[in-house]
């Protein structure tokens, strides 16, 4: 027996409202007429289990959840019947309160299965009836584990660095291999096979049709177009399987093959998965769901426009089916906002009274680099980022003739006492700017929800950087400085 690798009891007091949640969109297996099954039953006899409850379970991407309780009847079976929820496609699991567990696929077939098997070996003596899918899933199971002990037998037996042993390993993974193979080529439209084909690498060529050597950056192209060449993104089943099979390999989709790369390379490999998944319901609103969030909690500073250009492409045209009007408008609102704070937008104009009373104007600075930045001392990353972005800033402040301008984010009549005394306990001479009226109502254009919010402008206001903290701002100021004199330079020759 194997052991679950979640704390299912903890599960069970969300099970139906989470089971409930995740189902309701996605679309339902076919039975033999091809209509929608209605309920399920499912009847599980483990001979030898002193088990009184048992638990039906399912994946959903990166995790597992409990959906239904059994208790074990008289005849010694644990039967999970329901007529008002279907089972949608995909991998499910009993397990029960030790965490020892067994999985099973629901695909094709209308879920009325009955399944038997010992306490020894749940997954090892489990027959079935009612699912010719399960039991080519089972026939599969049994096959590879045989290959495996064999190995394992063979690494106690021989010396694992002879000879003998190298070329017995390879004989079994070759084995091991066939298997794999025979079961896609016999079974190619069953979930097993669409769950081993999704792990699939693609083969990158070296060279092109006419014998050129590829580039680098030619060849990644080419295993990022044929990234899902294997995977099933069109196909419901595929959001219900481990985190190996399929949500692991989106994150790393985008974390590691999208590491470091421009915005607007990002939002065209994105939409490309996505687009694959769009006869899927349930994988395209798991994709749009997941990408978007990702892209909108991101700390890197010009991925902005990759939230932005989500919400425009999917949910201000109406495709997010499963959202309510309010939270598309909220997300719509707030990617209007982002959009006219991008890098390389103009920051929009600020006119708002200082410390001493005087008002000053964003944009009648004319220094080369202006920094802004929001911030309150109620906030407690304030209290110690600003102070180290004020000695950053005095660093470099004549030598790359920067400016900041600073604004009190909570200007109310609690908090100006606590700034004027932050200001003076931390020599802030810089232009330190009140709040409490200006032209805009900066709170909704700048969308300041929480601080500090850090931005560098250039000379003419447009954005250079944002999201930044003391020490990423020292590492820009220094390159974006120099490049500023290289530049100055240039003109002056």
């Amino acid at each position: 027996m194997k052991h679950l690798s979640i704390y299912v009891k903890a599960l069970l007091v969300v099970c139906t409202l989470v089971g409930t949640t995740l189902s309701a969109t996605a679309a339902k297996p076919k039975d033999d007429k091809g209509g929608t099954p209605k309920g399920y039953k499912l009847s599980l006899t483990i001979v030898g289990n002193q088990d009184s409850v048992m638990y039906l379970g399912n994946y959903y991407a990166g995790n597992t959840y409990a959906i239904d309780t059994a208790v074990r009847n008289k005849k010694g079976a644990f039967v999970f019947e329901r007529k008002d929820r279907t089972l949608m496609p995909g991998l499910y699991f009993f397990t029960n309160p030790d965490h020892d567990y067994v999985e099973f696929m629901i695909y094709h077939e209308t879920p009325n299965f009955t399944f038997t098997t010992r306490e020894e070996g749940w997954a090892k003596y489990m027959t079935v009836k009612g699912s010719k899918e399960n039991e080519y899933f089972f026939d599969f199971q049994r096959a590879n584990r045989e290959a495996y002990e064999s190995i394992d037998e063979a690494q106690r037996t021989m010396d694992v660095k002879s000879d003998e042993y190298k070329a017995f390993y390879r004989n079994k993974i070759h084995e091991l291999d066939s298997i794999k193979e025979k079961m896609i080529a016999d079974h190619p439209k069953s979930l097993l096979a669409l769950m081993m084909n999704a792990t699939r690498e693609p083969y990158v060529p070296s060279e092109d049709s006419t014998g050129r050597k590829l580039t680098d950056r030619e060849r990644w192209n080419y295993y990022m177009d044929h990234y899902f060449d294997f995977m099933r993104l069109d196909d419901d089943a595929i959001v219900r399987t481990p985190d190996m099979i399929f949500h692991k390999r989106i994150m790393d989709y985008m974390d590691q093959n999208l590491k470091n790369a421009t915005a607007e390379i990002v939002c065209e490999y994105v939409d490309k998965m996505i687009e694959r998944s769009r006869p899927s319901k349930e994988t395209f609103k798991y994709l749009v769901h997941t990408v978007t969030e990702k892209y909108l909690q991101s700390n890197i500073m010009s991925y902005d426009a990759v939230y932005v250009h989500l919400v425009k492409k999917y949910m201000e045209t109406g495709d997010c089916f499963w959202m309510s009007p309010s939270v598309i408008d909220e997300n719509v609102k707030r990617a209007n906002t982002w959009d006219k704070l991008l890098i390389g937008k103009p920051a929009p104009p600020l006119i708002m009274k200082d410390d001493k009373g005087e008002i000053r104007s964003l944009y009648a600075l004319k220094s080369r680099f202006t920094l802004l930045v929001f911030w309150s001392p109620t906030c407690g990353h304030c209290k110690t980022m600003i102070p180290e972005l004020y000695q950053a800033y005095e660093k470099y402040k004549d030598q790359y003739d920067i400016q900041c301008y600073a604004i009190l984010s909570e200007p109310d009549d609690a908090t100006r006492p606590k700034w004027h005394n932050f200001i003076e306990q931390n020599g802030l001479n810089w232009i330190n700017l009140d709040g409490g009226e200006a032209n805009i109502d900066w709170h909704e254009v700048y969308d300041i929800v929480s601080t500090p919010q850090i931005y560098l402008l250039d000379r003419d206001k447009k954005i250079l950087a944002k999201k930044m903290n003391a020490k990423s701002f020292e590492s820009i100021i220094q390159v974006l400085g120099e490049d500023s004199h290289e530049m100055d330079d240039a003109k002056q020759q």
